[in-house]
């Protein structure tokens, strides 16, 4: 059930035999939910922690005239919702962009694992502070950089966070994204999302197959973009790509 969240997060913490099976002997609930479907809604008080296990989500909030902002993109092994019991409502939705199956684990179960187990506890509150290092790198870059490099951020990003989940080759990934998902994420319209896209393709930064996304040189795309991993907070060994 916690493949994906204890790959990313034990070449850090150097998990023991006991933490990990207390996670996959605890309480925990899985269900499939669909694409385009609210996992928590704003204002919810949820019940339960909930974990991406497999597809793609992201959290997003609503303009007033029904506009979605995508405010961060959740992948396989992510926390949705950690600290929700301390603020009392969520303050923004969760949902779906693909089929997904999510880890629920009730709260009262995850305080009696963080109280015996503090690797476990130590865990959590880095996916917490990682989550929000990602929300301070999107402010800088739809802020302040321009389409071209924001889209190509975006692509380097998947690639690095696929990899530490195993999701990912040297320079290839699947990613089940529409041009609207990318354009609400980027505040940029789907037609910008478009012609930028067939810039980084013109200038073989990136090639796309289908939902195939390949780097031809991972290096010069990381160049392009400005982008440094480091404020996704991973070991080293958390980046090393399965062979393809």
């Amino acid at each position: 059930m916690f493949r994906s969240f204890l790959r990313k997060f034990e070449p850090r913490f150097s998990l023991s035999d006991a933490d990990r099976d207390a996670l996959e002997q605890a309480n925990v609930h899985g269900r499939f939910v669909g694409p385009r479907t609210d996992i928590v809604s704003e204002g919810d008080v949820p019940d339960h922690l909930h974990i991406i296990r497999s597809g793609l989500a992201c959290r997003c909030k609503f303009l007033p005239d029904g506009t979605r902002v995508i405010l961060a993109f959740l992948i396989p092994g992510d926390v949705c919702d950690l600290n929700v019991p301390v603020i009392g409502a969520l303050d923004h939705s969760i949902a779906t962009l693909t089929l997904c199956e999510v880890a629920r684990v009730p709260h009262d179960v995850l305080g009696r694992l963080t109280a015996s187990y503090p690797s476990l506890d130590h865990v959590l509150r880095c996916a917490a502070l990682v989550d929000e290092a990602i929300l301070r790198e999107w402010l800088l870059v739809v802020g302040h950089r321009p389409a071209d490099r924001r889209l190509a951020h975006v692509f380097c990003e998947f690639l690095v966070r696929f990899q530490s989940v195993g999701l990912a080759t040297a320079n290839r990934y699947e990613l089940p994204l529409t041009q609207v998902d990318l354009s609400d994420a980027l505040g940029l319209s789907p037609v910008h999302v478009n012609r930028t896209l067939g810039s980084l393709k013109r200038r073989r930064l990136v090639t796309l197959e289908g939902k195939q996304v390949a780097i031809p040189v991972v290096e010069a795309l990381k160049d392009f973009a400005m982008f440094d991993p480091a404020y996704l907070h991973l070991a080293p060994e958390a980046n090393a790509p399965r062979v393809a």
